[in-house]
């Protein structure tokens, strides 16, 4: 059942959101939409930003088909994108435009000076359109997936996180850092092989005997 909006106005028109007709999306290429009013009327707007002062039909025509080709090239998936997508060309049309008036031989320093003036804004203004679109569509992150591996004989498939040992020509901060790291590695402490323990003698500051043979000095009286 069609949700309708009404009004006590006489005059005021009633619209079917959920129309079968409307929701056809054969104009989708044009606007993203499923609703096709959406994409007509998108893509009367793209066309309203064309210059057609000094056109003539034929020339005209052939720009109203080549916005519809631009539109199409870019593809819009949904409304966000159509709508950057119009905003495109209306800024691509006017920064050629405002080219175009800079470069006639008739025109002022100042009316030059101007025209690039606006026209670099609308490129940058496009540049940053563009930018938009390929972050909303996901374009800045790149995503690698691996499907299949392959080892063959004799290799070895690593899955995780690989660590390299850094090169020989690192700098010496990032070698002295390695350095006391593997330093303060814990380490099991080493026993002996021998199962008895032996002592070790410690030296201390106690009297010990001298032998006589260091007591005797010759030629002393001590002793007589």
């Amino acid at each position: 059942m069609s949700a309708k909006k009404r009004a006590t106005d006489k005059n005021a028109a009633t619209i079917g959101a959920n129309d079968p007709d409307a929701l056809k999306g054969a104009l989708k290429r044009f606007g993203g939409s499923q609703f096709d009013d959406w994409n007509n009327i998108l893509a009367n707007q793209t066309l309203a930003t064309l210059w057609l002062a000094n056109s003539k039909k034929e020339t005209r025509d052939r720009q109203y088909s080549a916005t519809f080709a631009a539109l199409v090239g870019i593809s819009p998936k949904d409304e966000i994108e159509g709508m950057i997508a119009a905003q495109l060309l209306a800024a691509h049309n006017a920064a050629m435009e405002c080219y175009r008036r800079a470069m006639i031989g008739e025109q002022t320093f100042a009316g030059r000076s101007e025209g690039l003036s606006q026209a670099n804004k609308l490129s940058r203004t496009y540049a940053m359109l563009l930018d938009a679109l390929n972050r909303y569509r996901g374009k800045g992150q790149q995503k690698v997936t691996v499907e299949h591996v392959h080892v063959h004989s004799g290799g070895r498939a690593i899955v995780g996180t690989v660590e390299r040992t850094p090169p020989t020509n690192s700098s010496r901060s990032e070698n002295q850092h390695d350095a006391r790291q593997i330093t303060h590695a814990p380490q099991p402490a080493m026993r002996s092989p021998n199962a008895e323990r032996e002592a070790v003698p410690v030296a201390r500051d106690a009297e010990r005997p001298m032998s006589d043979a260091r007591r005797t000095i010759p030629g002393s009286t001590e002793g007589e």
